[in-house]
């Protein structure tokens, strides 16, 4: 199997590979792009967003400054934001729902590395997908590791680290986040 193929069947595979290298350097071409578009350049920024994105509903929002390691594993829905310093390592797939906003500073991400100093020697990676629902708020500075999947309805507390996944219609806080109280789903 080629490294390409070994990540997309969520093996273990090598982040230096020439082809895996080269969804980095497409999605660093297309960040530096949209950062560089002044925020009032509506229509541009949303060319650029389709481009970079795997799909976008209407009305997405990405503010500056956003960073992605593939770009076109990333799909959002309608009314999408993504607040100031957003970073999504979408090495795996990272799959978002209608009506979501991510707060300030927030890392999501599909990757991890090997315990082992052997393994990260080899520059071994694994990627697992990430899923979140519809009408999610995520607060500032969350993490969210590979894996998770987060219902709809459910906010995320500032600062939390998401490591497991959230069911519906929940309030999550905390490192590692659990769940605090469930939420009315008012629509």
């Amino acid at each position: 199997m080629t490294e390409l193929e070994k990540l997309e069947a969520g093996m273990e595979y090598d982040f230096w590979d020439a082809k895996i290298d080269g969804r980095k350097l497409h999605a660093l071409k297309w960040c530096q792009a949209l950062n560089a578009i002044p925020m009032q350049e509506n229509e541009e920024r949303t060319a650029v967003i389709n481009t970079l994105f795997g799909s976008a509903g209407e009305n997405a929002t990405v503010l500056p400054v956003f960073n992605c390691d593939c770009g076109r594993n990333i799909h959002v829905g309608k009314n999408f934001l993504a607040n100031y310093n957003v970073t999504i390592l979408d090495v795996a797939p990272v799959n978002i729902g209608d009506y979501v906003m991510i707060g300030p500073n927030t890392l999501i991400t599909t990757v991890n590395h090997p315990l082992s100093p052997l393994g990260r020697r080899r520059h071994l990676g694994i990627a697992k997908p990430v899923n979140i629902g519809s009408d999610v708020w995520i607060g500032g500075n969350v993490t969210i590791l590979p894996g998770v999947t987060i219902g709809s309805n459910v906010v995320i507390a500032a600062g939390a680290v998401v490591t497991k996944d959230i069911p519906d219609n929940c309030l999550a806080a905390g490192i590692p986040a659990s769940i605090i109280k469930q939420l009315e789903n008012d629509i």
